[in-house]
């Protein structure tokens, strides 16, 4: 396993350059170990719902984690708004750094990770390889 720090920058696509960090790291799976940072456009799908909510404002990256693959990543994340109310779960596409995301990726040399829809989850899901 090898890390990568990264920080992202105002007005970064948070899941857009988390997989464009491991495909420039000539790497095919990675993890997202932790972020913290801040946005100004949230999007998180809930569990069990079918679409993200956004949220608007002034949002403080709590946590970040999740699996990186050329084809996508699973990110699940916890941000905190200006009152302190926390509000978590899938990280959608949109997602944009208002001042900094700071994040540390992990790769996995030698090993490639896909997304494979599955029957049973009806969802894309990680295969190792």
């Amino acid at each position: 396993m090898e890390t990568l720090p990264l920080r992202l920058q105002p007005g970064d696509d948070l899941r857009a350059a988390v997989v464009a960090a491991l495909l420039a790291s000539g790497h095919e799976a990675g993890f997202v170990l932790q972020g913290i940072g801040s946005l100004g456009v949230a999007q998180l799908r809930y569990a069990g719902m079918p679409q993200p909510t956004e949220l608007r404002g002034d949002l403080e990256i709590l946590t970040l984690a999740g699996s990186v693959a050329p084809d996508g990543a699973h990110l699940h994340m916890s941000v905190s708004d200006a009152q302190g109310r926390v509000l978590g779960g899938h990280v959608g596409a949109g997602c944009i750094v208002r001042t900094t995301a700071e994040l540390l990726l992990a790769v996995l040399p030698g090993r490639r990770f896909t997304r494979e829809h599955d029957p049973l989850t009806r969802y894309p899901e990680l295969k190792i390889s």
